[in-house]
Order: structure tokens, then sequence, then C-alpha cells
């Protein structure tokens, strides 16, 4: 698990007693999360060492692939937040994610033990992530989501080798994606999909917010290496389905709202029991309405082999912390690790 210094301590910890007095009354203004962060950063010490220090993050397998049980997201990187209302949210993260900024997470990544991201397939994340393989010595492998500009066989197979020639170690039907082709029944071209992604050797996944994906893949016989589905709890105050009829109508619609990703938490953790393929969840945050402990906590213990988390790089090392800490603890788990 996570492998922190003494220095490290102390930087962290000098970082956030700075950050308040830099800010009168800033104490009352943070959050849970942050005042909980902070509580643990004043009790760390190198005489109390953290519970997780000189441990490094624990790893899973998906295929033949060595994969941190934490895997870094790619939306905030790549300028996209949910934001619900706020319509400010998305150029701020775009502008705050320079080219040396987003490096300087990947690499951060990479200190605390994350070894894979899960990036889109665009012209920017194709020009960042090569330069910082070439350029920065990265090594974080790179799964890429496959959202083409027509979803036809052809646009597919086109993404699928640009990614292949670009580095991707794996790739995956994009959740929107698969929504609308389960939604549709085209489960022909999904399975072509995934023929395509396996002939070149890389593991090829499904993704899915909406419960009936995985369900209608196992049925229909489909056999992806992963499935990436959303998980969380239904415990933050925007969630609010009824609006849409969401109890009725599970797969993604073209008018839902953006603070709904998971409706079937509970059916979600029952289905995916059992499932026989490693399972990604991701959107574990409710996209930063749920605290990481909280949010973590709830993924894995409910039967997440893996965590894709997007976060701000001042973010990641109490981030990887937090998984560290409860992938050590005696979880009550039901599901066996299936990566």
């Amino acid at each position: 698990m996570l492998n922190i210094s003494d220095d490290d301590r102390i930087h962290r910890r000098t970082f956030l007693h700075k950050t308040i007095a830099a800010s009168t009354g800033a104490a009352l203004g943070f959050s849970f999360e942050e005042q909980n962060l902070l509580a643990r950063a004043n009790e760390e010490s190198p005489s109390n060492p953290s519970p997780a220090s000189g441990k490094k993050m624990p790893m899973g397998r998906i295929g033949k692939l060595s994969v941190s049980r934490l895997i870094v997201g790619g939306n905030l990187t790549s300028g996209i937040a949910h934001s619900r209302d706020l319509i400010y949210v998305s150029p701020l993260v775009k502008n705050y994610f320079t080219d040396e900024k987003i490096f300087e997470t990947w690499e951060l990544s990479e200190e605390c033990g994350i070894n894979t991201a899960i990036l889109r397939l665009d012209d920017q994340v194709v020009r960042l992530i090569n330069k910082y393989w070439n350029e920065r010595g990265g090594r974080l492998q790179w799964i890429v989501q496959i959202k083409p500009r027509t979803i036809d066989l052809e646009h597919f197979s086109d993404d699928i080798q640009r990614a292949i020639d670009n580095g991707a170690i794996g790739a995956y039907i994009q959740g929107n994606v698969s929504d609308r082709l389960v939604k549709d029944n085209r489960f022909d071209l999904m399975e072509k999909a995934l023929q395509r992604i396996k002939s070149h050797g890389v593991i090829a996944g499904i993704g899915g917010h909406a419960l009936e994906v995985p369900i209608a893949c196992e049925n229909a016989g489909l056999e992806p290496d992963f499935y990436l589905k959303t998980l969380h709890s239904q415990n933050y105050w925007t969630f609010n389905p009824a609006n849409e009829s969401w109890e009725k109508f599970h797969v993604i619609s073209d008018k839902t709202h953006d603070n709904v990703w998971c409706t079937q938490p509970d059916e979600t953790i029952a289905f995916m029991e059992k499932v026989n393929r490693p399972w990604i969840a991701f959107k574990v945050m409710a996209a930063g309405a749920i605290p990481p402990q909280e949010a973590f906590q709830y993924a894995y213990a409910n039967g997440a082999d893996f965590i894709c988390a997007g976060m701000f790089d001042f973010q990641v090392r109490e981030d990887s912390l937090i998984a560290n800490e409860i992938l050590a603890s005696r979880m009550e788990r039901s599901r066996p690790w299936r990566g």
C-alpha cells in the first residue's frame, strides 16, 4: 500500500496548517472530509506513522494485467466535470488542468502506487499520454474508453486501432454507448467490438450506468474481460430520481438529471455478486457528492474489485491513503475478489 515517507507526512501536514493560517476562519468552512483529513494530518508524525505507511498499493488482475485497486480517472484532466447546474465548473476545471498540472497528477498517482488510468480517446489525451511516457518517463497504463462518433463497427474499429497505435493496454465500450446499445438490442455490434479489441491482444470491457447493461450482456453470452459499472449509495442530498420516474425506467434516457448515476445500488450489488468477471466501479463518489472514505468503503465492501476515481492533484495522496487503509482492513465482503 501507500509508501509515505516522514518528509511526505511533514509536507502534507505543513500544507494543511498553512492553508488554515492563510484564511481567517478557514477551518469553519472546511467540509467534513477536509476536517477529517486535517485531523489525521495532525495525528501523523514520524513517531506515529500512518497504518498504511511502508506498504504498496494492492493490485488485482484483469486478464494478464496487474492493475492497482485504485485507478485514476480521466474526466477531470479532460476538463469534464459533472457539475449539476453550475455552469462555470467545467471551464474552471479545464483551465486548472494545464499540461503540467496533468503530468503532476499522473506522477503523484504513480508515486502512490496507482499504475493505471482510464482516459478518453481524443487528440488532447493522445498528445498528453505520449508526451508523458516519452518525455517524462511515465509508466502509467492506459485503458481507453471507446465512444465512436457514429455507433457502427467501422468507427469502433477506427477508434480501437487508434488507441492500440498509441499504447493503450485495454479498451472498453463507454458507458453511455453501452446503455444505448443495450436499449436498442445491438448485442451483435457489442460482440464484434469486443472481438476487435481482443484481436489486438489487449483487455476488452463493457461500461454502463444502467444495471440492465451487465444483466443483458451476461444473458446474451457476451464475454468481456471486465465490466465498468457505476456504484454509489443514495445517501447524498441531491439524489432525486423521482423527477424522471427512474424507479420504473432504469436504462439511461435522454432526459436524465446530472445527479443520478446508480439508481439501483442494492440490485447492482446483488447481481454483480454472481458475475465471475472483474468489476471496476466508477462514479463511486456520485461526482463529488460523497466523501471518499464513505464512497470507497461502500464500493470495496460491496464487491467492486477496482475503483476508478477522478482526482485533483491535491487529492491523490489522501485518496490513495484512504483506499489503502480500507483495503488493509477486515471487510465483510460477500463477493469474492474477481480480479
